[in-house]
């Protein structure tokens, strides 16, 4: 059903980045391993006391975002220092792995930022993680978007058969569930056993 309300599960927003000055080479690329992803626009409002009453005024919206992720050796984790120690502008989407329109895009913020913070706690005993704070240029855009082939399989993994994966079988013998046609569609064999009784 096209307008079925669904419940957003916070497992299925997820993070992606890249250097702005690199959007004519690469897509973005999804931060791997968040643990938590913190989105939080909001705006400051007062008011004035006057003989008519009060008087609001509204200040330009804010935006303050954060993620958290298990340290890793991935490009985009290393591109976080570079745009905190140099000022590196980024290109940040948030995107939800669950939510599409007829076309198949998936609908997601975007906004430019740079690295404000970014903690690393090292305890011997487990994993090195890292929480990461953004500093919002301007204010963020709502859209929808498509994702390469790559990403894509990161964001929404195909499923995949018991097969070979090669260039001529891309899913290794696999064929996606379909729910509209698969329920009840298991081909079964029946074996039909005939006995015959000798009579003395």
């Amino acid at each position: 059903m096209a307008n079925e309300l669904k419940v957003l599960e916070g497992m299925d927003v997820v993070a992606l980045a890249r250097k702005h000055s690199d959007q004519a080479k690469v897509g973005g690329q999804i931060i791997p391993w968040q643990t938590s992803l913190s989105f939080d626009p909001s705006v400051d409002s007062d008011s004035t006391v006057t003989k008519d009453g009060n008087v609001a005024t509204r200040s330009s919206a804010s935006t303050d975002l954060e993620v958290e992720f298990l340290n890793n050796t991935a490009a985009i984790a290393d591109v976080m220092y570079d745009s905190l120690f140099d000022g590196e502008l980024l290109d940040f989407w948030i995107l939800y792995r669950k939510r599409k329109n007829s076309a198949g895009k998936y609908y997601a913020w975007y906004m430019q930022v740079t690295v404000q913070e970014d903690s690393s706690d090292n305890d011997p005993d487990d994993h090195s993680t890292r929480d990461v704070t953004f500093s919002v240029n301007g204010t963020p855009k709502r859209g929808w978007t498509t994702l390469d082939e790559e990403t894509q399989e990161q964001v929404d993994y195909v499923f995949l058969g018991v097969g070979k994966v090669t260039s001529l079988d891309s899913t290794g013998g696999g064929v996606k569930w379909d729910s509209d046609k698969d329920p009840g569609t298991s081909e079964t064999t029946t074996t039909t056993t005939t006995t015959t009784t000798s009579h003395v």
